[in-house]
């Protein structure tokens, strides 16, 4: 018995052995491990996609604010139309408080090619802003393009920007600037690099993008209350309309040198800003105003001051481009707690039947400083001026059209007929200055504590100020809850904002 069980067991070894050499001898096909590497040709937070030469870095944000006197996430109130309507301080128009909340998430995509750096960036998220939404929110964008050769395509910041206070050192909606930073504008452009940091773009851009104010026919009657302003653009360049398209983009030229103390720059910008037809109904057989181009120019810059503080300013003229200047669209409207209203309508440019197409001049200067106390603290100041002044010809044209009983009387020393606009009865001989240019200022701080990094704690306290147009006498019918008034004047509102930011870049 040990004899045969000696015999099977040196068997089993024996193909045991056999069997593990065959194996030995067989290949290997295991999978091979895929592991995500840093790149670091672009800087921090950068990944390669397993298995490609492409790098992708991924960040955004959660932003909650609370507004007092601003809405559509820090718009203050009065400047711009939904804004106006805000702006009349009764219990069932006026929110006091507002609030944003707002999750982004953002790809920043880049690939090494024989043209250099090939660029996709993207950025997206959901928002719930009052009071525009609903709780359950809505979807937004405010990037996406792509960067490849010198040309940048898609939607960005428009290549006509320079400095703003907005982002950097406020909260707020910067209405005094034309800046595009918020919400992005559609662009083709090509930048040529000249070295030492010199740099010139050309650039077409969505004109819709710019805050674009309307260009006005008087005979339809097109100042409203509430800040409104018809429209009788052509080529459908307005957006209230629902059609966005235009037959000539906005044309941008830039030049900027930037280095480690800051950046200067210069832009110029071409605008169509061509009417419509005659008339208070858009017709062909009434014939239209000669084609008007409007344009803009702006100079800027910031500076990097020692232990991390920055201070910046610029300035920017328009005639026919308002948007260039200012983001309000089309006007302002600001009532007091008692009997007086301050105005002004904003548009790229005023015609009247037979007449040419008068431009609009607007101007403004921005400029803020920001300090930083230490890594946990800093506090900015800030403020802008706008300037908005029609010409004789425009005002003569927006004052025969005063609402003064009956059609033919004098108000303002001119005739009054055909549609009324602005609504704004005089009478004849009010005391009253009979001029729709107007102006507005913001001036305010913002202190932000960020306890960790990469969290925004902070607060906001902001002061605009209307200088009315026709200051005076002068009656404005009932709006909404809000009764007719008789007085025209000068007001002013006092806004603030608190926010928490949780930043997530790498």
């Amino acid at each position: 018995m040990n004899i045969v069980k000696n015999l099977l067991l040196g068997t089993a070894a024996s193909f045991v052995a056999v069997a593990g050499a065959q194996a030995a001898d067989m290949p290997v096909k295991a999978k091979p491990v895929q592991y995500v590497k840093i790149c670091s040709l672009y800087g921090d937070g950068f990944y390669y996609i397993p298995g490609t030469d492409t790098c992708i870095k991924m960040g955004g944000y959660v932003r909650v604010q609370v507004e007092y006197n601003m809405g559509g996430g820090g718009i203050p109130y009065g400047s711009g139309a939904a804004a106006a309507a805000q702006a009349r301080f009764t219990r069932d128009l006026t929110n006091d408080v507002n609030y944003r909340t707002r999750g982004a998430i953002s790809w920043d995509v880049r690939q090494q090619t024989e043209y250099g750096t090939l660029r996709t960036y993207i950025r997206t998220g959901i928002q719930t802003t009052t009071p525009v939404d609903t709780e359950n929110g809505a979807v937004f964008w405010d990037r996406a393009f792509i960067q490849f050769a010198g040309f940048t395509v898609g939607k960005t910041q428009s290549f006509f920007d320079l400095f703003t206070y907005g982002g950097g050192m406020s909260y707020h909606n910067v209405r005094t600037s034309g800046d595009t930073g918020a919400g992005g504008v559609t662009v083709w452009a090509y930048t040529a690099q000249f070295g030492n940091g010199f740099s010139g773009t050309i650039s077409a851009e969505s004109p819709i993008g710019h805050n674009r104010s309307p260009v006005s026919d008087a005979a339809a009657g097109n100042f409203a209350l509430n800040a409104a302003v018809g429209n009788d653009t052509a080529f459908s360049q307005q957006a209230a309309a629902g059609l966005n398209g235009f037959r000539m983009p906005d044309i941008i030229a830039n030049l900027r040198v930037d280095q480690a103390w800051g950046f200067v720059g210069v832009s110029a910008a071409l605008h169509d800003a061509s009417g419509g037809y005659y008339g208070g109904g858009n017709s062909v057989n009434n014939g239209h105003p000669a084609d008007k181009y409007g344009w803009a120019f702006a100079a800027g810059g910031q500076l990097n001051l020692p232990g991390g503080d920055q201070a910046g300013i610029n300035f920017a003229y328009s005639e026919g481009a308002a948007g260039y200047a200012t983001n309000i669209g089309t006007g302002m409207q600001i009532y007091n707690a008692s009997t007086s209203i301050g105005v002004g309508w904003l548009t790229d440019g005023i015609f009247d039947t037979g007449t040419e197409i008068q431009l609009t001049r607007v101007w403004s200067i921005n400029a803020g400083y920001q300090h930083i106390w230490n890594p946990k603290w800093r506090t900015s100041i800030f403020g802008g001026y706008v300037n908005v002044s029609y010409n004789d010809t425009a005002k003569n044209i927006i004052n025969n059209h005063l609402p003064t009983p009956p059609v033919g009387a004098l108000a303002c020393g001119v005739p009054v007929f055909g549609a009324v606009s602005p609504p704004i009865n005089v009478g004849t001989g009010a005391n009253n200055s009979c001029s729709p240019n107007f102006s507005f200022y913001e001036i305010g701080t913002r202190t932000q504590w960020n306890p960790v990094p990469q969290l925004d704690i902070g607060v906001e306290v902001l002061y605009t100020h209307l200088n009315t147009a026709y200051k005076g006498l002068g009656v404005v019918p009932a709006n909404g809850s809000r009764p007719s008034v008789s007085i025209v004047d000068d007001q002013n509102v006092w806004s603030a904002m608190f926010r928490w930011q949780r930043n997530f870049y790498p």
